[in-house]
């Protein structure tokens, strides 16, 4: 290791812990308040843009996905109080949660089953929505539910869309993009679960498998679009596509919230806790909900303990210079979805001065998570998702963070929303696989 980087393990805790493969909790020292922060990559205004965009597309997604016909074609999920299983935190892991405990359930959105029908499911309609404006095939005026037409098909089916993907990325954007009409590349890393290669396979995906890890999926992935005139690389490590359509969702909370008579404000301060791979789908939920509460929300981002990039990218402000493999971590963890050695420079640099904090959280726990959700609520969510109860299960550490903000008098007033993202599309195989899974 070189001499810079041992200065990191040598001056800055979490990232020595981080190195040790040891969980951490890292308060970010840049976090500024709302008034101060200086955010110029992305404006707000693209939010709106981006809802309209998913507004339009609503009745060609409801024609040609019946399970949106009840939702007139938005992709939403439920949000919900769990306070069985804040007593099983508070109990089995010693938590000291007050307040409301509730899971976004993005574990169980429709079409593709994880958060990533946000941000993967809105840049393919984006792209969709830009090669037939620019063909004059469609106005925004028009009835999008015309492009379920046949004619369209035979139009996107001279395209191909690529991806670089661990697994939840790459099944938003094949299912959206082959239903389109588009050919599909999928670039998978070993992380990547079979069934997840399986699934898309047999909607007319074509998958190519790597023995390395997410970075040389992407990159192989991108280089091999590049060379294609008619291929669209969606690029997770920059896109801003994918993170303005993750920031609609915060929005979409404000909206549940307030129709559960959940109050934020001075005295009902929110903590949001999502899990983390490179950085996009976090990244852009925080934008979102940090346009709409500014400093009444708290963000803070999960990620495994061998693939803790987030943290080590943000707490050394080497952003995507640095990896994990430079700490000597191998980046090989259970919770594929988060399985990332190198962080997003482009999603780092916008939530720096916003974010709260990143926990990490070792593998073995996680299925703990699981079977303690499912066991206290009925809610089966995969491995990965459960990284979003790391920050919880660290109380003295989460304690430290809520004095520093003067906030100890309002924690009974609070409400903690753990981020699922993905689940519900799991075999029931290996649903079992992985409840058995550290049992002796």
């Amino acid at each position: 290791m070189n001499s810079e980087l041992q200065k990191f393990i040598d001056t800055i805790p979490a990232v020595a812990d981080a190195a040790l493969l040891k969980e951490t909790f890292w308060l970010n020292p840049k976090l500024l308040p709302q008034k101060e922060q200086n955010i110029t990559l992305l404006h707000p205004e693209q939010i709106k843009d981006a809802k309209d965009r998913l507004e339009r597309f609503a009745t060609y997604l409801q024609e040609v996905f019946p399970e949106l016909k009840e939702t007139r074609g938005i992709i939403e999920s439920e949000l919900r109080e769990i306070p069985e299983m804040k007593k099983f935190l508070n109990t089995d892991y010693l938590s000291d949660i007050q307040g409301r405990l509730m899971l976004k359930m993005d574990s169980h959105l429709p079409i593709s089953g994880s958060v990533k029908a946000r941000g993967g499911i809105y840049e393919v309609l984006k792209h969709a929505e830009d090669l037939a404006l620019d063909a004059g095939l469609l106005k925004k005026t028009d009835h999008y539910r015309i492009l379920a037409d046949p004619k369209f098909l035979d139009f996107f089916g001279k395209y191909t869309v690529q991806v670089g993907s661990t697994g939840n990325l790459g099944m938003s954007i094949g299912i959206m993009s082959a239903k389109l009409g588009f050919r599909v590349i999928v670039h998978m890393s070993a992380d990547a679960k079979q069934w997840k290669k399986d699934l898309l396979r047999s909607r007319g995906v074509e998958v190519i498998e790597y023995a390395d890890d997410y970075c040389a999926a992407v990159e192989q992935g991108r280089k091999n679009s590049d060379a294609n005139p008619m291929s669209y690389f969606v690029d997770d490590e920059n896109s801003r596509n994918l993170f303005l359509g993750y920031s609609v969702a915060g929005e979409r909370l404000k909206a549940q919230l307030e129709q559960q008579n959940i109050p934020v404000d001075d005295e009902h301060p929110l903590f949001i806790y999502i899990p983390c791979g490179i950085g996009g789908a976090p990244g852009g939920v925080t934008y979102g909900l940090k346009q709409i509460y500014g400093d009444h929300v708290h963000c803070f981002f999960t990620e495994p303990v061998h693939a803790c990039c987030m943290l080590l990218g943000m707490a050394t402000g080497l952003q995507d210079q640095v990896s994990v493999k430079d700490f000597g971590i191998d980046g090989r963890t259970d919770a594929d979805g988060l399985a990332v050695g190198r962080p997003s420079a482009f999603v780092g640099k916008v939530v720096e001065p916003m974010l709260s904090g990143i926990a990490t959280i070792e593998d073995n726990k996680l299925y703990d998570l699981m079977r303690g959700l499912l066991a206290s609520e009925n809610i089966f969510i995969e491995p990965s998702s459960c990284a979003s109860f790391a920050a919880l299960i660290r109380s003295a550490e989460l304690k430290r963070y809520v004095e520093k903000m003067g906030l100890s008098d309002k924690m009974k007033h609070a409400t903690h929303i753990a981020w699922a993202t993905g689940g519900s599309m799991v075999p029931e195989e290996t649903r079992t696989a992985y409840l058995n899974m550290g049992l002796s």
